[in-house]
């Protein structure tokens, strides 16, 4: 294992790991997802290069274009949820209560 890959592996489970065991407030969570999508993208774009191959080239575009979309989505849901339930804390939020 080559240390990119081990930093960008490493990075993508730190980020899994803080979305799995520190879910209080949901910008944390959209924080760790971000953090996962952008070692994703870093990894596509090495490994693009890596491999010289053309047809692989508008894959890391792609994962960026659709890491853009979540995180715009993320942030009208925690506006959405700090209007309605005046904090972004996860536990004040009851799928029961809609």
């Amino acid at each position: 294992m080559t240390p990119a890959h081990f930093a960008f592996s490493s990075a993508f489970m730190l980020g899994l790991a803080g979305l799995a065991f520190h879910r209080t407030h949901l910008l944390s969570a959209l924080l760790c997802l971000e953090g996962m999508m952008l070692s994703l993208f870093i990894a596509m774009s090495l490994w693009t290069l890596q491999l010289d191959a053309t047809a692989f080239s508008p894959s890391p575009m792609l994962l960026l274009a659709f890491s853009a979309c979540e995180a715009s989505a993320g942030l009208a849901l925690l506006v959405a949820t700090a209007r309605t339930h005046g904090t972004d804390r996860l536990q004040s939020l009851n799928l029961l209560q809609c």
